[in-house]
């Protein structure tokens, strides 16, 4: 992926958007800083995803679901995040 940036961007952008999982489960998701906060059924999840770790998936992609993303951390949520037409836009 070249111009990771404007993934990342795109990710700011849809801040506060639902998404979901492989499996159909909601989510929404904040960014605090360089890193993403999830939310789901109302609650933070305690764990949040860098902008590093979204780098280094985007390179990865695409990949057919969560398990191309093992190495990744919150891979059900990275990959949902990163699939999701508005984020990849054409991407991969």
């Amino acid at each position: 992926m070249d111009d990771f940036e404007e993934v990342w961007d795109r990710i700011r952008r849809h801040a506060g958007a639902e998404f979901h999982t492989v499996q159909g489960l909601p989510f929404t998701y904040e960014i605090p800083g360089n890193y993403l906060v999830i939310t789901r059924d109302g609650e933070r999840i305690n764990r949040s995803l860098s902008k590093t770790n979204f780098r280094k998936a985007a390179a990865q992609m695409p990949v057919d679901g969560p398990a191309g993303l093992r190495a990744r951390q919150g891979a059900s949520y990275t990959w949902a995040i990163l699939s999701d037409s508005r984020i990849c836009a054409g991407s991969w």
